[in-house]
C-alpha cells in the first residue's frame, strides 16, 4: 500500500489543539472546560477561581514528571479533552525539568539557554502529538500581554516569551477573548491587534453566551468549545469530500478534452466545460488543458469571436 495519499484519501482529523487567551476575568478556563468530557491539568493553582458548577476532574500539577505520569495512566483514557491552565506555567515546569536533567541548559540568570529553548519546543510538540495520538483534543489557556512593535501595541499570549509564535504553529485554532461593551467575545481571525488562527472558517468574531448570571444562577449549558470542535470536525470532513469531488471533476475534464479532434469539437467542449459545476481551480485547469490540446491541433482561441479557430 502506498504511503503517499491523494487529498481525498487523507484521514480526517477528529481532534483539536487550540489556545484561548485574553483579558483577566473573562472566563477563559470555564470556556476551555466547555470542550467535550474534559480533564483539567492545573499548573497555575487556579481551579478555585472556576465556579463550582463548572469544575471538572482536575490534576493539580506540581512537576513535569506528574504530567507524564498522568498521560501514561489508565485514568486518562476516560477523558476526551485535556485542558492546560495555563500554557505559560506548563512551559515553566518544562524549563525546570530540562535544567534539572541537564544543568548546561541553564544560563547564569536562571533561564533556559538557546539550546534549552530548542529542547522545550520539541517537548511541547511531542506533548501535542502524544495527546492527539491518544485521540484527545487539547486546549491551552493563557493570559495576554502587550508587546510594542514600532509605534503599535500588539496583544500576544503570555507563553514562552519570544518562542510563542513557534508554539502557536503547532495548534489548529488560536482565539482571543475580549469584552466588547457588555458582551464577551472571541475571535480566531489574526489581525494587526492580536494573534489568531482560524483553520475551519469560523466567524470573525463570536459572542460567548451567558451561562451564569450576576447572582450566580446557571442560565445555560457550558458547551461552547464542544460546538467549536464539532464545527472543526465537520469542516475537515467537508474539505475531504470536496477533494474527492475535485478529483472526479478533473477526471471528467480530462476525458472530455481527449475528445477534441478539430475546431468544431474544440468549441463544443469549451461550451461543455463552461456549463460544468467547478470546484476550486478546475475551471482554470480545464482551460489550460483545452488550450494545450488545441495548440497541438493547430488551433488558437479568438477573443473577439469567443471561439477556437485555425492558427494563422
Amino acid at each position: 500500500m502506498s504511503l503517499i495519499k491523494k487529498p481525498n484519501e487523507l484521514t480526517v482529523k477528529t481532534t483539536l489543539s487550540a489556545l484561548i487567551y485574553g483579558q483577566p476575568g473573562m472566563g477563559k478556563t470555564t470556556l476551555a472546560l466547555s470542550a467535550p468530557n474534559p480533564v483539567l491539568f492545573d499548573y497555575d493553582g487556579g481551579i478555585h477561581r472556576v465556579n463550582a458548577a463548572h469544575r471538572v476532574p482536575t490534576v493539580q500539577i506540581t512537576s513535569w514528571d506528574e504530567t507524564n505520569q498522568v498521560l501514561a495512566s489508565e485514568e486518562i483514557k476516560e477523558f476526551d479533552t485535556i485542558v492546560i491552565d495555563t500554557a505559560g506555567k506548563m512551559l515553566s515546569f518544562m524549563d525546570k525539568a530540562i535544567m534539572a536533567a541537564n544543568p548546561k541548559m541553564k544560563k547564569a540568570d536562571g533561564t533556559l539557554s538557546l539550546q534549552g529553548y530548542g529542547v522545550r519546543k520539541n517537548m511541547f510538540i511531542s506533548f501535542v502529538n502524544q495527546v492527539t495520538l491518544m485521540g484527545k483534543s487539547v486546549i491551552f489557556v493563557a493570559h495576554e500581554r502587550e508587546e510594542k512593535v514600532g509605534d503599535e501595541k500588539q496583544i500576544r499570549p503570555e507563553i514562552g516569551g519570544s518562542s510563542a509564535g513557534d508554539l502557536i504553529k503547532e495548534l489548529d485554532l488560536v482565539g482571543y477573548m475580549e469584552a466588547i461593551g457588555k458582551d464577551r467575545t472571541i475571535s480566531f481571525d489574526p489581525c494587526e491587534k492580536f494573534y489568531g488562527k482560524n483553520t475551519c472558517n469560523l466567524s470573525s468574531r463570536i459572542k460567548i453566551p451567558v451561562i451564569i448570571d450576576a447572582s450566580g444562577t446557571i442560565t445555560g449549558k457550558n458547551d461552547f468549545m464542544t460546538n467549536i470542535i464539532n464545527t472543526y470536525k465537520e469542516y475537515q470532513t467537508k474539505q475531504t469530500e470536496l477533494s474527492s469531488e475535485y478529483d472526479k471533476v478533473l477526471e471528467v475534464i480530462r476525458d472530455t478534452v481527449e475528445q477534441v479532434t478539430d475546431m468544431q469539437s474544440a468549441n463544443e467542449v469549451r461550451e461543455a466545460i463552461a456549463g460544468m459545476s467547478h470546484i476550486f481551480d478546475t475551471k482554470v485547469r480545464a482551460g489550460m488543458m483545452l488550450n494545450e490540446k488545441c495548440k497541438k491541433l493547430g488551433l488558437k482561441f479568438n477573443k473577439l469571436s469567443n471561439k477556437y479557430e485555425p492558427a494563422a
